[in-house]
């Protein structure tokens, strides 16, 4: 079990870890809504230059005793506060990723703020509603990582 848990900015040093923890193919299976290609490291440099360059958007690494353990980020979609977060699978069901948005929603003090998630995903699902988020509807949409549309649960944060 994670003993501690922290956030911090994502460094360049973070990004070959990262880029791996996006690779497993059980996790992109469970994210669904992901990166067309996850073994593209070119796309994946592309998407990351982006995102840390926005001005919108709450970036962190999540740090599991000492470690780099996932990603977490808020940002504006369509208008709208997200969310979002990656786990390294070697740490599923320590509590990592509800301390980390945890943790996050403490700096990103903004409402609403919504999560998007694979219906089946239960997991994911469990972790924002513990941390107070609540089922708002269903949406279907084409999920990369399963070659099909799915359908996926919004959840907000009031």
């Amino acid at each position: 079990m994670m003993r501690e848990v922290a956030l911090r900015p994502i460094e360049d040093a973070d990004l070959d870890t990262i880029f791996e923890f996006m690779r497993d193919p059980e996790s992109v299976w469970m994210a669904a809504f992901t990166a067309e290609d996850p073994d593209d490291r070119e796309a994946f440099d592309a998407h990351m230059r982006k995102v840390r360059a926005r001005t919108d958007v709450t970036n962190r690494v999540i740090v599991g005793d000492g470690r780099v353990v996932g990603t977490i980020a808020i940002f504006v979609m369509e208008g709208d506060l997200e969310i979002t977060y990656w786990v390294d699978r070697a740490v599923w069901g320590q509590g990592v990723a509800g301390r980390a948005v945890a943790l996050i929603l403490e700096e990103v003090t903004d409402r609403p703020i919504y999560g998007r998630v694979a219906s089946d995903n239960a997991g994911s699902l469990r972790v924002l509603e513990r941390a107070g988020f609540e089922k708002v509807g269903t949406d279907t949409g084409y999920a990369p990582a399963r070659k099909e549309e799915i359908e996926e649960t919004i959840l907000r944060l009031s």
